[in-house]
């Protein structure tokens, strides 16, 4: 077992563990740690607490101090410095003509460098920028280029269920999500019902793909034969959570269609039967664009 701390850097960050060696912090408090960045300022979210070896990520850095009014203080004057930096490097962007929205500026605790994170729909030469910046600054200048994930984290707003954004309230990381699982969980391929305020897939996709690819692992698909007590059919349809499958039936040329509990059923040959999406036809061309999109964001996060 390990004594460890877990502490946030931004609001609605990633939280990290640290060793606070003899120090018992409160949530809430500000503590100052070590980084492979150097020295951060941070709050606590997790205090102090027991937990086993293999749940830690070896080794972990450590606790430096309680932050004092020093501390606080020095970290409320480089709130202010962002944003004069903000203010300035959008004016040098629009001198250089980038095509780039910048969406925060950063300045790292022990002053050894200055981040700004943009947006941008492809790949940005900004060296002339970062030349200018670290003439203004002298200091390391580093640009990071962010996905619209990030930025309508940042700004915040309500989704379509009417909460707060999953992303302003606890989603610390983002996952992967694809057009697969909402064809999986049938719901609308409809990109303006399953695209989140970003533009992006809704990331509430992610939240049950686990439960629907472990249920459709016990489940036939559609085409496949099956007996049933009524005897032998053809499976027309599946209610995935419920685990329950409509089977069609033929008699002459009239189709005679009845449910069934997965329990009640036998496959006899499961057949992969293409299925015609009237949606997934009419929305090819803006499914393919959000697919790009969301490649696009997940060499974004990689390249960080």
């Amino acid at each position: 077992m390990k004594k460890i701390i877990g502490v946030r850097f931004k609001r609605l960050g990633k939280i990290y563990f640290f060793d606070p060696k003899w120090l018992e912090v409160k949530k809430g408090e500000s503590v100052v740690v070590e980084t492979s960045q150097g020295e951060e300022i941070a709050e606590v979210v997790v205090p102090n607490r027991m937990v086993q070896d293999e749940k830690i990520v070896a080794p972990l850095k450590k606790v430096l101090r309680l932050a004092s009014q020093r501390d606080l203080k020095h970290a409320e004057e480089c709130r202010k410095k962002e944003k004069e930096a903000f203010d300035l490097c959008n004016k040098k962007i629009k001198e250089h003509n980038l095509e780039m929205t910048l969406t925060d500026v950063e300045y790292k605790f022990d002053n050894s460098k200055i981040l700004f994170y943009f947006t941008a729909d492809g790949r940005i030469d900004f060296r002339d920028l970062v030349k200018d910046l670290a003439s203004i600054y002298k200091t390391r200048i580093e640009l990071r280029q962010i996905g619209v994930r990030d930025e309508v984290k940042r700004i915040g707003g309500n989704g379509v269920c009417g909460r707060e954004l999953c992303c302003c309230s606890f989603l610390s990381d983002f996952e992967t999500v694809s057009i697969k699982m909402a064809k999986e969980q049938n719901i609308s391929l409809n990109p303006s019902k399953i695209s989140g305020n970003c533009g992006r897939l809704m990331c509430c996709l992610k939240y049950e793909q686990e439960v629907y690819e472990e249920k459709l692992k016990r489940l036939p698909n559609i085409g496949a034969i099956v007996k049933t007590p009524d005897g032998q059919g053809e499976v027309d349809g599946v209610e995935i959570l419920k685990e329950v499958i409509k089977v069609k039936f033929k008699d002459g040329d009239i189709f005679n269609y009845k449910k069934y509990n997965i329990s009640d059923i036998e496959v006899i040959k499961d057949i992969v039967k293409e299925q015609s999406d009237s949606e997934e036809k009419e929305y090819s061309e803006e499914l393919s664009e959000l697919e790009k999109l969301e490649e696009q964001d997940t060499k974004i996060k990689n390249n960080n």
